[in-house]
């Protein structure tokens, strides 16, 4: 019996009550993307800053990946032909923060397409835990080794040098660094930097070109040139991540300005409903008497 109260109530009451909820509603969505607009123009702003001293600190380290990467190509480094259970190594550089884009997306794009085509033949390092999350559901088995905790401060030569002590660790023929090259503001394109093994460097046919190198001197230079690749393709995937955030904190502002406008328009216009309907009721209502 009770549960057939509502049908008393009159009609314009209950068409009073649903507008009233659709104020709330509308209301309390206008609030919530205000308030998301607070943050991206926030994020935007700190990207910007941090941008301007990535971009600072990637123009010191040029360099330096441009002198370890010339090695290889004067000196024609390829792997030997013939090499029984060829292994090839990929380091992804990302980071472990998002909202940047398809900065991630894009070197774990381009490592998928490897494992596709080759398979057990490859392996993966990952820097950043984006490129490990996208990978590891399909790939897991591929991924050797993991590092965490970059993207929060920037990259130094020291954690390059870390990752690069245990890439030595393991075996492999050829390989390459995926990692993002910073080209403006607004673009930028994914590149790879080669790496070879130590018997690929010695069966280098111009490495006669430079004096007085034994294995001793080889070796050394090669782990030097990885950690100096690595140090140059973090600082390059750095400035490319906080360019990207940059763009994408501002557009996400100009959507929620957009959305803030539109739903201001229906607010108004559902409030000016509201009222003119009640003005109609209350004259109707003195009309009649």
């Amino acid at each position: 019996m009770f549960s057939k109260t509502a049908l008393l109530v009159p009609q314009c009451m209950q068409q009073q009550t649903r507008n009233m909820a659709t104020l709330k509603a509308i209301s309390i969505r206008l609030k919530s993307v205000k308030n998301i607009q607070k943050i991206t123009q926030s994020m935007k702003m700190v990207s910007a800053a941090k941008y301007t001293r990535a971009e600072r600190e990637l123009k010191a380290a040029k360099p330096i990946g441009a002198g370890a990467s010339a090695f290889y190509s004067k000196a024609e480094v390829t792997t030997p032909e013939g090499t029984e259970s060829p292994k090839e190594l990929l380091i992804a550089v990302t980071s472990d923060r998002g909202l940047c884009g398809a900065v991630h997306t894009s070197v774990a794009r381009w490592i998928r397409n490897e494992l596709q085509t080759k398979g057990d033949k490859v392996l993966v390092i990952t820097i950043g835990d984006k490129s490990r999350a996208i990978l590891q559901r399909l790939y897991g088995n591929n991924i050797i080794l993991a590092a965490n905790e970059v993207g929060r401060r920037p990259p130094t030569f020291l954690d390059a040098s870390k990752v690069a002590q245990e890439t030595s660790k393991y075996n492999f023929t050829s390989g390459k660094i995926i990692y993002n090259k910073f080209k403006s503001v607004v673009s930028y394109t994914t590149s790879d930097l080669p790496i070879f093994s130590l018997a690929s460097v010695t069966a280098a046919p111009k490495l006669g070109v430079y004096d007085s190198l034994d294995a001793d001197v080889i070796q050394s230079y090669l782990e030097f040139s990885m950690a100096a690749m690595l140090y140059y393709a973090m600082k390059e995937g750095a400035c490319s991540e906080q360019s990207s955030r940059m763009t994408s904190m501002d557009n996400a502002s100009k959507n929620a300005g957009e959305m803030i406008e539109k739903l201001t328009l229906t607010f108004n216009r559902t409030r000016q409903a509201v009222i003119t309907r009640e003005l109609i009721e209350i004259i109707s209502g003195a009309s009649a008497l």
